[in-house]
C-alpha cells in the first residue's frame, strides 16, 4: 500500500536533516554565522507552510508559500555558499540543496496552480 505524500513531513524532515548537518560545520565566524543562518531559513519553510494550512484566503495562503519559497532559496544561496568554501560533508550538503530544488519547485506549482484556480 502507498502511503499519502505529506508536504508538511518532507518540510519537517528538510528542517531536521539541516540542523544536523549544520552541526557538522565548523565552529569558526563564518561557519557560526551560516548555521545560525541556515537553521533560520530551513527551518521557516515548514513553520510558514503550517501557517499557509490556516489561511484566512487564498491571496494568505499565496503569501505565506511564497515567503516559503524566499527562505528555500536563502537556504539554496546558503548551501552553495558552503560548497565554494568546502564546509560540511560534500555527499550531505549535495543531497540537501537538492531536496532545496525539489522543495522550491513544489512551492512554486503550488502557487502557481493555487493562482490559476482563483
Amino acid at each position: 500500500m502507498k502511503s499519502k505524500y505529506d508536504l508538511e513531513d518532507r518540510l519537517v524532515k528538510f528542517a531536521g536533516d539541516m540542523i544536523i548537518f549544520t552541526n557538522t560545520i565548523k565552529n569558526d565566524y563564518a561557519g557560526t554565522h551560516l548555521k545560525n543562518q541556515l537553521i533560520r531559513s530551513s527551518t521557516s519553510p515548514c513553520l510558514n507552510y503550517g501557517e499557509a494550512q490556516a489561511a484566512e484566503s487564498k491571496k494568505d495562503f499565496i503569501h505565506k508559500s511564497k515567503i516559503s519559497v524566499k527562505e528555500l532559496k536563502e537556504t539554496r544561496a546558503g548551501l552553495k555558499i558552503l560548497r565554494q568554501i568546502n564546509y560540511g560533508k560534500e555527499d550531505i550538503r549535495k543531497g540537501l540543496l537538492n531536496e532545496c530544488e525539489e522543495l522550491i519547485a513544489i512551492f512554486s506549482t503550488i502557487i502557481k496552480n493555487t493562482k490559476n484556480n482563483s
